[in-house]
């Protein structure tokens, strides 16, 4: 059993909550196989997302791109309130060509290693209104109302890309992380289809083995292998929804054989690569 675990399903192109909490029970480090946008409306909270950890404010925006193992962490009791949307790989990609691309926020966030935008006069904005008529439109059925929440929705998402390109919008630098264990992260998942060991991590970074594997879970929650084949068997299903051969994706991700990529895929899926294809296949739709 892993140390961290996929949480939520996704069968829409997106998804929208309105959560309040005022006594949340700790959140383990886990992690969605779609994209995330979580906007801070009320509490004190911080956010660690691959390692980083951001002290939040109302008005904060996260990013969290399918498959960055993140949590939450309520620093007081005080009232935690949020809106978490929940999008589809597929649909958000599907808004990109040389003209736009609705997928720069999130692009944007994995480039420059910080997953938070701030945005101070977000309560007053355009976005926020945005947000409320597509919350709204979520919980009403009136005439064309899947075509106008999909409107809505892509109107939220070019707005929130221009805030991000305009002046005085920034991404936040991490406040509390481990410098050393954030490259032991980066290095991690430019090299995740490479043959990784803890000794070759360790010389690397010049790292005892065992400081190495208990700063590594300390720091994150997880353990350095089942990192490694938790971002490889993501790797490996976003190649398949693509149609990739199995057996070609097997290789391509890092596993040396085929029975051992089918295990550890049906351990973390629950079901085996072939039943993934058949399971998305065109026609079950």
């Amino acid at each position: 059993m892993s140390d961290y675990q996929q949480t939520g399903y996704l069968n829409t192109d997106f998804r929208m909550f309105h959560l309040t909490d005022t006594r949340l029970k700790p959140i383990a480090f886990h992690y969605h196989d779609f994209h995330k946008i979580l906007i801070v409306l009320k509490g004190s909270v911080s956010y660690c997302v691959e390692g980083r950890t951001y002290e939040l404010l109302p008005g904060d925006i996260v990013f969290v791109p399918a498959g960055d193992v993140h949590r939450p962490i309520l620093r007081d009791e005080s009232t935690y309130e949020r809106i978490i949307i929940y999008i589809s790989r597929d649909y958000l990609a599907n808004y990109c060509n040389d003209a736009y691309d609705l997928e720069l926020c999130l692009k944007e966030a994995h480039q420059k290693r910080s997953h938070v935008l701030r945005v101070p006069t977000f309560a007053t904005s355009r976005l926020a209104q945005i947000a409320r008529e597509l919350e709204h439109a979520l919980e009403s059925d009136g005439y064309a109302n899947g075509l106008y929440q999909n409107l809505l929705f892509l109107e939220f998402m070019i707005h929130l890309n221009r805030a991000l390109l305009r002046d005085g919008i920034e991404y936040l630098t991490n406040s509390a992380s481990n410098q050393k264990m954030l490259s032991v992260i980066d290095y991690l998942n430019t090299h995740i289809t490479e043959d990784i060991s803890i000794d070759c991590l360790a010389d690397t970074f010049y790292l005892s083995r065992y400081h190495l594997m208990h700063t590594f879970k300390e720091e994150t929650g997880y353990t350095i292998g089942n990192y490694i084949t938790a971002k490889r068997l993501l790797l490996a299903r976003q190649l398949l929804d693509q149609g990739h051969p199995i057996t070609t994706v097997c290789y391509e991700c890092g596993f040396h054989n085929y029975s051992t990529f089918s295990r550890a895929y049906h351990k973390h899926y629950g079901c085996s690569p072939r039943e993934h294809l058949t399971f998305t296949a065109p026609s079950s739709y």
